[in-house]
């Protein structure tokens, strides 16, 4: 039997028990929720860093930013508020589209 201990998206039990299999389940506190998003964060961007082709990569990154969208709300934001901050600091600092490379700054 195989013993997962993490969090998962929360149809997996069903489509679990729709292939006639047995499960156990518990509902986390909000602290171990909280815990669990940061683990499962660390989990999928591991999961992005490794895949070797753009469609893999992209299905990482949607899990990313589902897991950005819950994370949100732990912070009692939304991922609306996130962009907004987002492009804010894209305004004031820039973005990441130009490719630059800082080798060193001079004293």
């Amino acid at each position: 039997m195989p013993v997962y201990n993490k969090l998962v998206r929360d149809l997996i039990p069903k489509i679990i028990e729709d292939q006639g299999k047995s499960l156990k389940t518990q509902i986390l506190s909000d602290e171990a929720y909280r815990k669990e998003l940061r683990t499962k964060l660390k989990e999928e961007m591991n999961e992005y860093l490794e895949a070797d082709n753009d469609k893999d990569a992209v299905e990482e990154l949607a899990d990313v930013l589902e897991l950005m969208n819950a994370l949100a709300k732990q912070h009692g934001s939304s991922i609306t508020e996130v962009e907004e901050v987002r492009k804010q600091k894209a305004e004031k600092r820039g973005a990441f589209e130009e490719k630059v490379f800082l080798v060193h700054v001079e004293e």
